[in-house]
């Protein structure tokens, strides 16, 4: 899908935001995707690299069906070359097209037979795999599963038009506020592709931000802030994460980002206005949980990956009343928004 033919059995592909050209017989930036005789080919559909069952905090989303598990999933494949990638054996590294047979149809009857809620594309890029996670999507509706996106937010419009009414929700990187940090670490992308994406996918359903943040290169109180200001301004409701980094891959040699500082990226981002700013990555139960930006009580309590108390109620309200940006039943939020196709 979303690609164009083009002179001398060249395609163009558009389904993210590199926007590919490629020769007969190449495959695009992302290794998975090959021009064939002049047709573009997912060479990844139905291939899972890594198959787990995972927390939804997990991605992480803390306002989108807290405490649910999901069938998370991946191909090999990326549109990046993150040089601190924590999944680069199967992001960057192309030892072939790899993975086990898990067809949407499989994928959905485990769920079911498990009594899995949702499902999630993740721990690669999962635009890459797009046919294969739509597809898996439609089918996951039909049967009242949610979908939820962790992507890096570099698809294209088209990409984002195609999600809609499939993806209910959206976990987006944004890695910084500086071309420099995106071409320096992630290969060569551009910071106006990720935001342009992010305001697309916050126009088709929930989405909620993370800021990873690496000592040396966007760890300044100015990077932060240029973040949380962006993110406000957007929307003062999305929740923004901060995470911690460690080293990986390319980025042996930097070192881990200290709690205090993701507590001081919290406060700033409430201090611009964000009202559901968090730490991750390293354990605090404060910055973990969520609290009311009313009556500024506890509505859900979080460690780690675990919900330890959910007080919401109903769809999305603090028990003081205060309805909050957070989806707490699915069917409803189907209902609210006409997200479900049949």
């Amino acid at each position: 899908m979303l690609y164009t033919k083009e002179e001398n059995k060249e395609v163009q592909c558009y389904l993210c935001r590199r926007m590919c050209r490629i020769k007969d017989g190449e495959k695009g930036f992302c290794h998975v995707r090959e021009n064939r005789g002049g047709k573009l080919y997912s060479l990844a559909y139905g291939k899972a690299v890594a198959v787990n069952v995972d927390p939804i905090e997990k991605k992480p989303f803390y306002h989108f069906m807290p405490g649910a598990d999901c069938f998370s999933f991946s191909t090999v494949g990326c549109n990046y070359r993150c040089l601190n990638c924590q999944n680069w054996e199967i992001s960057q590294a192309y030892p072939g097209i790899i993975g086990e047979d898990w067809s949407p149809e499989r994928i959905n009857e485990y769920c079911s037979v498990k009594n899995i809620p949702g499902i999630a594309y993740t721990y690669t890029e999962p635009t890459v795999f797009m046919e294969y996670a739509l597809d898996t999507a439609k089918l996951a509706h039909k049967q009242d599963k949610f979908n939820v996106f962790v992507t890096n937010g570099y698809m294209s419009d088209a990409a984002i038009s195609e999600m809609k009414g499939r993806i209910d929700a959206s976990r987006i990187d944004l890695k910084g506020f500086t071309d420099k940090v995106y071409k320096d670490v992630c290969g060569g992308v551009e910071l106006e592709g990720v935001l342009a994406s992010i305001k697309g996918l916050h126009k088709i359903g929930h989405i909620e931000i993370i800021n990873l943040i690496i000592p040396g290169y966007n760890d300044s109180e100015d990077d932060i802030r240029a973040v949380c200001e962006w993110t406000a301004d957007l929307d003062k409701n999305v929740p923004l994460h901060f995470i911690g980094f460690y080293p990986s891959h390319k980025m042996m040699d930097v070192p881990r980002t200290k709690l205090e500082t993701l507590l001081k990226a919290r406060e700033i981002a409430m201090d611009e206005g964000v009202k559901f700013a968090y730490s991750g990555n390293l354990e605090d139960e404060k910055s973990e949980s969520t609290y009311c930006p009313k009556c500024g009580e506890v509505v859900i309590r979080r460690r780690g990956f675990r919900v330890l108390e959910n007080k919401v109620e109903g769809y999305n309200k603090c028990p003081c009343g205060e309805e909050l940006y957070l989806v707490n039943d699915i069917g409803e939020y189907w209902e609210k928004n006409g997200k479900k196709k049949d």
